[in-house]
């Protein structure tokens, strides 16, 4: 109340002042010069410096928070789309939130080696609200494709892009086109090829090329593999150092080291700068002709051009350098390596350079010398160490656990889990079939139990064969209890897990713990194998406890569980209509885990085979 009779007063005293003041004026003339009256002003500044100082600050906070009409560019509606313009693929920017939480999911269950749980995850999420975005679909498609499962990569990128409305990017045709050659059928490539050419809003990629010249030559149409370079080159693309190489070894397969000559004269004349992996072709070709001398000297043509090779460019050199005991120069290119290698500037190795010479000792059996060039570094002021990734730390445990050595594999473990690197699944998996070889079940038990707790995926036929092993040795209540933890992440154990432990636990007369276990499975949606339900309606019925099974798989199933261990529900959504008729049957394509149906749709857009 107080301020607001302070503010009172305040409105209140300019109706008198006036009067006074000119009262004060005709009395005084001295009394009006204007230096008597800044006083009265409460907004003025005492000096011009801080007045300007103001509109500074001014100036910065309109720069900062402008004002909202300044956002409004067009007070309007935006332009209606234009139903006939070509639909563009997802940028990166759509990789953000709930879709990116997707795609790492996808991501770390390919990493897990699960590629059905992978593929399962990314269909079903396509009826969900939060769509899978291209590079989640070209992520599984091309795990599919180095996983050798040509047809179910084909089925998935007829799912994805065909039946489920989904943009694709110039990534999936390649991945498309490489499985297709892969699997002999080349001139399905070329269709799709002429596909993009005639209907992608996008032109093919150098790799695109390399794909199908790759196709060609192994088809034995080297002819026709001249031509599409000569097309790739004729549509403005440049000279790809790959896709001249692909037919350079294709000539030089064929004894034609003329026209292999020819090819690589005229991709030195197009490029300044050209990829090393040309000259490894010649030398390796060379080397198993016996002529050693020939084959140095391209080696050696190479360095005198003084390129800055990357690290794919020199690991292929490494190996045929090693390949043909040419160990020496090897080396001296691995020394030369590190000490051109000064991040953020220029990065020329990378984990696979340490992998090929530390395996290299390895076959050779210095062990010691392993560990030092696993650590070791350039000798140039410039030079920075290498942070060796997962990868790199990956192989070397390997090799310790070939050879025996589980204490200095041991010592890496540590040494990776102390860094801000993660040991990811292929690391623990590699020391638990290590420790089960020599039969250290207290060290597996130890290091699969910490597999679950990080959240690493066991893949069912990993899984399986260590609860076996396990359980042989007396540790099934473990087990069981590994099992649970397992069962309260998505997605769920496979039913063979369940199994294995069920019966284990049953053998050792933990009825009880197995009873938990079966009710889990009933609990999370996960079918109860007859085999199994039949083995546990046995066992009870022995122990005089049969009735305890019928309710178990009748009553649980009406239980209400936990929100969280609920397995992930995905209601079928009708994808948006974006161009043309779509016409697909969601409920038949994505029943349980089997894969789409490859079955082409009538959207008109992406590739579809002829019927």
């Amino acid at each position: 109340m107080s301020l607001y009779r302070l503010l009172v007063r305040s409105l209140r005293r300019p109706t008198a002042a006036p009067q006074s003041l000119t009262s004060l004026t005709l009395q005084n003339p001295i009394s009006s010069h204007p230096h008597h009256l800044t006083t009265s002003r409460s907004f003025a500044y005492s000096t011009a410096e801080e007045a300007a100082a103001e509109r500074r600050r001014r100036k910065r906070r309109l720069r900062i928070e402008p004002p909202l009409q300044a956002l409004r560019r067009d007070s309007g509606p935006p332009p209606p789309r234009d139903p006939n313009a070509p639909r563009l693929p997802d940028s990166t920017s759509a990789l953000v939130g709930p879709r990116l939480n997707l795609h790492n999911r996808v991501q770390s269950l390919i990493r897990a080696g699960d590629l059905d749980a992978a593929s399962a995850v990314a269909r079903h999420s396509v009826f969900s609200n939060t769509r899978p975005t291209v590079f989640t679909c070209n992520s599984i498609i091309a795990a599919m494709y180095r996983g050798k499962r040509y047809n179910d990569a084909i089925a998935l990128f007829h799912f994805f892009f065909n039946q489920s409305n989904i943009v694709p990017n110039i990534v999936s045709y390649n991945n498309l086109i490489n499985t297709h050659c892969d699997e002999g059928r080349v001139d399905v490539g070329l269709e799709i090829y002429r596909h993009i050419i005639a209907t992608a809003p996008f032109s093919p990629s150098p790799v695109t090329y390399r794909h199908l010249t790759k196709g060609l030559i192994n088809a034995v149409r080297i002819g026709d593999a001249v031509d599409l370079l000569r097309e790739m080159l004729n549509k403005g693309h440049g000279a790809d150092s790959l896709v001249f190489n692909n037919l350079i070894k294709g000539f030089l397969d064929l004894e034609n080291l003329g026209k292999a000559n020819e090819l690589f004269d005229e991709l030195k004349e197009r490029c300044l700068v050209y990829d090393g992996v040309v000259n490894a072709t010649f030398m390796d070709w060379f080397f198993n002709k016996g002529q050693e001398k020939e084959a140095m000297d391209s080696y050696r043509s190479l360095l005198d051009r003084q390129f800055r090779m990357i690290p794919a460019t020199c690991n292929v050199l490494l190996e045929v350098l090693l390949k043909h005991d040419k160990k020496k120069e090897a080396w001296a290119l691995f020394e030369q390596m590190l000490d051109n290698h000064t991040p953020p500037n220029f990065q020329a190795v990378n984990s696979e350079t340490f992998n090929i010479m530390v395996n290299e000792c390895f076959k050779l059996g210095k062990f010691a010398e392993a560990f030092d060039t696993f650590k070791k570094v350039g000798t140039n002021v410039k030079s920075k160490p290498f942070s060796m990734d997962v990868a790199g730390y990956n192989n070397i445990i390997a090799r310790y656990c070939e050879n025996g050595m589980l204490s200095e594999a041991d010592a890496l473990f540590t040494e990776l889990s102390s860094k801000s690197l993660t040991p990811d699944v292929t690391t623990h998996r590699t020391l638990i079939d290590a420790y089960l070889n020599v039969e250290r079940i207290d060290d597996a038990l130890m290091i699969f139990n910490r597999m679950v707790d990080v959240g690493l995926r066991v893949v069912a036929t990993f899984g399986n064969r260590v609860f076996t092993e396990l359980i042989k040795n007396g540790k099934a209540v473990e087990c069981a209890k590994i099992l649970k933890k397992m069962g309260e992440k998505d997605p769920k154990p496979d039913a063979s897990c369940y199994d294995i432990v069920i019966r284990g636990l049953s053998t050792e007369g933990e009825l009880d713990s197995s009873l938990d276990l079966l009710a889990e499975m009933v609990r999370y949606g996960i079918g109860v194998p007859p085999a199994l339900k039949q083995f546990a309606y046995e066992t009870f019925e022995k122990a005089g406890r049969g009735g305890q099974v019928e309710r178990t798989l009748t009553e649980t199933r009406f239980t209400p569980t936990p929100r969280m261990a609920q397995p992930r529900q995905f209601p079928p959504i009708r994808p948006p209509q974006m161009s043309g008729p779509q016409e697909s049957s969601p409920g038949t394509n994505m029943a349980g885990h089997g894969h789409p149906s490859s079955a082409p749709s009538q959207m008109a857009g992406p590739y579809q085979p002829p019927s």
